[in-house]
């Protein structure tokens, strides 16, 4: 879940405080200026989070503790499942759970039990944007008299969980879970009591087994031999005896319970799913076993529903049993497991480089990046920060193609550098480690990932891919010893396959029976969990992929194999509907944004723009998003909705539109590239080199070839006509020969990608290799730096910069400081200054040179501190000199900004706080002009900080941002 109402670097702490203000304001301090380091090859992390941070917390701001019972204690609990809200109490008024979705059936907690529904009928909103199987309830399960104060979790496997429910008097426990049709039940205290939402009607009455039907649905309800179920009113109850359980099951018809009661006393005790990728057929196998213990008699076996992507790719004979639910159809195996076979299309760390383009402009758009004065656009978070090194890794290999070996290795420094702060194990920038949770989380953090522990594989992936990167060039980095054994650990907090290790859960960010992963790390929605962005997902996945071939870790490819080849199909089914048999009929569109437990909806969280809905699910484009083209048929509706959705045009993101336009139409989106790449602004994670190069590299290859496999999962096949080119990349120190499904070898020199078009060694030949000290701080190469000067001279030659930096003493210059520092911004005197500068802090650049971006705005990063004081704020205006004659052009005043009292540093953004007030001409283009910015006390009776002269590694560095290219 990331709750983007804003975009761009500056957005994750603003949104944040929208999302989550309480959290912040509650829980700041909490953490510890003594953390010690552990140390994991040349990096590491601390053993507690940086001082001024949250860690996961409720609504209210409250730290949360898993809520488990006594014997779980201290074990990894999972978060980010369909189940979370059991575990991590959101909310303090609800110490039970929201509603679960695992289908067929769904459930919530309540103090009397576990309520129990079965939803056949969408609810589609007025807007025609979004649908929902909203748990309804039918029954609610437990034991007479029972009245809990909370419901804990009493024990988990790979899909099911188990909650608990006592009173003093009574106990009551459920095993549940994904595929389950039956309720497994424990009670102690009273007798089974299943109470109806309505008067149910009874179509058996066998003593121990009773049918009912309530709100249309059949239930079959199963209580030990020798007991019996009374109906009085809608409670219906039996008494246990000396036994403690009972079972509940949903059929399909009331011609099923029979067949059910032949199950219904073989309690499913644990789940477990296992992989396999067959590298020489290309083919992942998938097993899921389901463990039975008959609680009479010696039955095995039970019934399992399989969901679409599952019962599509299983070779075993399947019931004609069949349930509805948001993903479609579910159908049921009789048995004790099933398996599923899926073929494995590759991952390619980048396209061959066989583009018609101009060299000579693909070689400027790459000095764009390169020789920008922050090449990471002034991130610090975990999001924005990986979004700025996928951006740069994506552009490795173009520079590496172009012959630029300086570019190349420039760009290969800036990602160990970042990554090395991050990973360095002293505070922020770097990862925390949450004994509590059993989880790393990196700070600073964003989009909740702290509080509420979201999005860990989306933001972290983004550290592997630029890791893998680094690894092509440069495995000596790689080495565990080195800074790999960081990457591994964060890759283990989203992806632990380890089940020996107890430090992280079992695939926290997956949810391996649903095939997909979910973002909210305590699903605390009445609409159950939910996942936005599945292409970041998948991001995350190829980065296993892609790090594990690139430093021989054999298990960690193949866990991206699953991961990647797994979610692929699914999002093909529940984002995209490839085949029309999952979206309701009466919903209005043909792809989603948001895929929610109880259903999907055509939006994001932060905005209802068309191309942003599509594009969300397409971000960020590389050669991992080669899956996006297995069904050229179902991308080109995809992007023809967009385009009658917005006008019959591409707007919002138009380079990851024409990137996914390439995937299965080159030749249109070469044409709309020729037509509109002068009039349009990147993407925050893409660059002007990295579209060019892919799109005319995909107009050359064609599309891809779905069906045809090969014996590495780092190969692909393009056809464009009757030509076809087989693709496929060596990480090896040795050549090898790749063999495809269609008959076809090639011969792959180490380190190389090759094709018929050609061979290229594009590894190991650029990069360090020697592996910096781990007490070293980073430094990549950069553009020239300016010096700070406070009034420069009139003679000086123009500049073109749109990042500028605010250093102590009055300056702007686009490069970073040199050592943080404080300037003071003055007391108010407690008069409202509110729009009118007050003894201002001004910082100023003039002789600055600049072409106007269309449609773009004045931004800015100001990070001041009240310390303990209460009721300041600051505020800022940004006057431009267009021409440099000294008279004042345009002044925007923005917004004032109430700080905290709170001592720490925080960010006063343009973006979020908004402007208040302009004046004077329209923006147009800088021509030996000067841009001067005023910061003052707008409200309040004593002084402020503003941080100034930050250096890049220390980060929070004031910045302002202008519109100009």
């Amino acid at each position: 879940m990331k709750l983007r109402s804003l975009r761009g670097p500056t957005a994750a702490l603003t949104t944040l405080g929208l999302a989550a203000a309480a959290t912040l304001t509650a829980a700041l301090g909490a953490g510890t200026a003594s953390a010690a380091t552990v140390r994991v090859g040349l990096g590491g992390y601390t053993d507690a989070r940086p001082a001024g941070t949250v860690g996961p917390s409720n609504s209210d701001g409250a730290p949360v503790a898993p809520k488990v019972t006594p014997r779980m204690a201290g074990q990894a609990a999972p978060t980010n499942d369909w189940w979370s809200s059991l575990i991590y109490q959101r909310f303090a008024g609800n110490p039970y759970s929201e509603n679960l979705y695992p289908h067929p059936m769904t459930f919530k907690a309540q103090a009397a039990g576990l309520e129990v529904g079965y939803p056949t009928t969408p609810t589609i909103t007025s807007d025609g944007r979004q649908y929902d199987y909203t748990h309804t309830r039918d029954l609610t399960l437990g034991v007479a008299g029972l009245n809990s104060p909370d419901t804990k979790v009493d024990g988990w496997s790979d899909w099911t969980v188990t909650p608990y429910w006592a009173d003093g008097a009574h106990t009551f426990s459920a095993t549940i879970g994904h595929g389950l049709p039956y309720v497994y039940a424990h009670a102690t205290g009273g007798a089974a009591q299943v109470t109806t939402a309505s008067a149910p009607t009874v179509f058996s009455n066998q003593g121990s087994v009773l049918g009912i039907t309530v709100g249309g649905h059949n239930y079959g309800l199963f209580a030990p031999t020798g007991s019996s179920w009374s109906v009085s009113g809608s409670t219906v109850t039996a008494n246990l005896g000396s036994k403690d359980y009972y079972s509940v099951a949903l059929l399909p018809s009331t011609a099923d319970l029979d067949r059910f009661r032949s199950y219904a006393y073989n309690f499913v005790t644990d789940t477990k799913v296992g992989w396999n990728y067959d590298e020489a057929a290309g083919k992942l196998t998938t097993t899921f076993t389901a463990t039975t213990t008959a609680q009479e008699g010696t039955g095995s076996g039970t019934l399992l529903a399989l969901y679409p992507q599952q019962w599509q790719a299983t070779p075993d004979a399947l019931t004609g049993l069949t349930y509805t639910s948001p993903r479609g159809t579910m159908k049921v195996r009789q048995g004790s497991g099933f398996s599923t076979v899926q073929s494995v299309t590759g991952v390619l760390p980048s396209l061959p480089d066989v583009g018609a383009y101009d060299r000579t402009a693909l070689a400027n758009y790459l000095h764009q990046v390169a020789d920008a004065s922050d090449p990471f656009s002034a991130a610090t978070d975990t999001y924005w920060t990986g979004k700025a090194l996928g951006r740069l890794a994506q552009l490795v290999p173009v520079a590496d193609q172009l012959g630029d070996s300086a570019v190349r290795d420039k760009m290969l420094g800036l990602l160990k550098g970042k990554l090395q702060t991050w990973f360095a194990g002293t505070g922020s920038p770097g990862f925390a480690y949450d004994s509590t949770w059993k989880t790393l989380i990196g700070y600073p953090a964003s989009y909740g990932t702290d509080a509420e522990l979201n999005d860990h594989h989306f933001h972290y992936g983004y550290f592997v891919q630029a890791a893998a990167t680094v690894a092509r060039y440069d495995t000596a980095w790689a080495a565990d010893s080195q800074w790999g054994g960081m990457v591994k650990l964060l890759a283990k907090d989203a992806a632990n396959t380890d089940r020996a290790d107890a430090r992280f859960p079992w695939l926290r960010n997956f949810d391996p029976y649903e095939g997909h992963g979910w973002a909210s790390g305590h699903a605390a929605f009445a609409a159950g969990n939910n996942e936005e962005s599945s292409s970041e997902s998948l991001n995350f996945s190829a980065g296993l992929l892609l790090y594990g071939a690139a430093t021989g870790d054999t298990a960690l490819r193949d866990l991206g194999v699953y991961l990647y080849t797994t979610e692929a199909n699914a999002v093909q089914q529940y984002w995209f509907d490839a085949d029309h048999q999952v979206f309701p009929a009466a919903f209005q569109h043909a792809t989603v944004g948001m895929v929610w437990g109880s259903g999907a909806a055509y939006s994001t969280w932060w905005t209802a723009a068309p191309g942003m809905i599509h594009g969300i699910n397409f971000l960020p484009v590389t050669s991992g998003s080669l899956y996006l083209a297995r069904r050229k048929d179902d991308l080109a509706a995809n992007l023809a909705e967009l385009k009658a959705n917005n006008g019959g045009a591409f707007t919002d993101w138009r380079d990851l539109l024409w990137e996914a336009e390439a995937l299965t139409d080159p030749a249109a989106a070469k044409a709309d590239w020729d037509a509109g790449n002068a009039g349009y602004t990147p993407e925050e994670g893409e660059s002007r080199a990295h579209t060019y190069a892919w799109i005319y590299d995909l107009a050359a290859l064609g599309t891809l070839d779905p069906a045809t496999t090969a014996d590495t999962p780092t190969a692909a096949v393009f056809a464009n006509g009757s030509t076809r080119t087989h693709v496929a990349h060596n990480f090896t120190t040795t050549a090898r020969t790749v063999h495809f499904s269609d008959g076809y070898a090639l011969t792959v020199p180490a380190r190389s990608t090759a094709s018929e078009r050609g061979t290229r060694s594009d590894g190991g030949t650029g990069g360090a290799t020697n592996s910096p000290s781990p007490t070293a701080s980073p430094s990549p190469t950069t553009s020239p730096t300016t010096s700070p000067t406070p009034s420069p001279s009139a003679t000086a030659p123009q500049t073109r910069a749109n990042t500028l930096y605010l250093q102590p003493g009055g300056a702007l210059t686009p490069a970073y400081g040199t050592g943080a520092t404080s300037s003071t911004v003055p007391s108010g005197g407690g008069a409202n200054h509110d729009g009118t500068p007050y003894q201002p802090l001004t910082f100023t650049m003039a002789h600055l040179a600049g072409t106007l971006r269309p449609g773009g705005a004045t931004d800015f990063d100001l990070y001041v501190d009240a310390g303990s004081t209460v009721a300041l704020a600051q505020q800022a205006r940004v006057s431009y000199d267009f021409n440099g004659d000294g008279t004042i052009d345009r002044t925007e005043t923005y917004r004032y900004f109430a700080t905290d009292p709170v001592p720490g540093w925080e960010r006063y953004s343009a973006t979020a706080a908004g402007l208040q007030s302009s004046t004077g001409a329209p923006l147009t283009n800088l021509s030996d002009g000067t841009v001067k910015i005023e910061v003052w006390p707008a409200l309040g009776s004593a002084p402020a900080q503003l941080r100034t002269g930050a250096t890049q590694s220390q980060g929070s560095a004031s910045v302002l941002r202008l519109p100009f290219d």
